[in-house]
């Protein structure tokens, strides 16, 4: 199926500019992870981007352990005791730019009062990166599809950020018929 697919580009250009969620409904843990974790990773992110068709679903064991591997690149697995909330992944770049490369919820626990909060985790994840090239980290940024979760775009505008960009192209997708969505960034 062919469909139409706006993608939003996103920033947030001080910390003052964050608006923290609500506090979650249980503890959240963030487990930093590297590329000695590519399993957990790939399987997290796969249950998170499958219904929102992410290109980063072809990714195969290679290329996910050349992105967890770059210097520049922070992925932690968010968990509500031993059970796996979501992913964040940021990347420091040239300039003090952090984009949250990759965001997302379970499926299973979209909506149940974690979105804000884990938001708000990561980009402060964003504002605390180590920069790649000495100069102060001056914006975080994201960006979301059209395919994403329908209340995605407005958890990051809560959360303070601004649309700075946007394109719509035509997109291929897998199957007969969308499946129900799930909050994410990062297709």
């Amino acid at each position: 199926m062919i469909v139409d697919q706006t993608v939003r580009s996103l920033e947030m250009t001080s910390p003052d500019q964050l608006s923290a969620g609500w506090p979650p409904p249980a503890p959240v843990e963030l487990v930093a992870v590297d590329a000695t974790e590519v399993s957990l990773v790939r399987a997290t992110h796969d249950r998170i981007a499958a219904p929102h068709h992410w290109s980063s679903l072809q990714w195969d064991e290679e290329a996910w352990r050349e992105v967890l591997s770059r210097p520049a690149v922070r992925t932690w697995v968010a968990r509500i005791g031993a059970q796996i909330l979501g992913l964040i992944q940021i990347e420091a770049q040239p300039r003090g730019d952090v984009e949250i490369i990759k965001f997302g919820i379970v499926p299973e626990l979209v909506g149940r009062g974690f979105d804000g909060h884990l938001l708000t985790a990561a980009v402060r994840q964003a504002w605390n990166a180590e920069p790649v090239d000495g100069a102060p980290i001056r914006r975080a940024w994201l960006h979301t599809s059209s395919l994403d979760h329908p209340h995605a775009l407005a958890n990051y505008r809560r959360r303070g950020f601004r649309e700075f960009a946007s394109r719509t192209n035509r997109r291929e997708i897998p199957g007969s018929h969308l499946p129900p969505p799930s909050t994410t960034a990062g297709s």
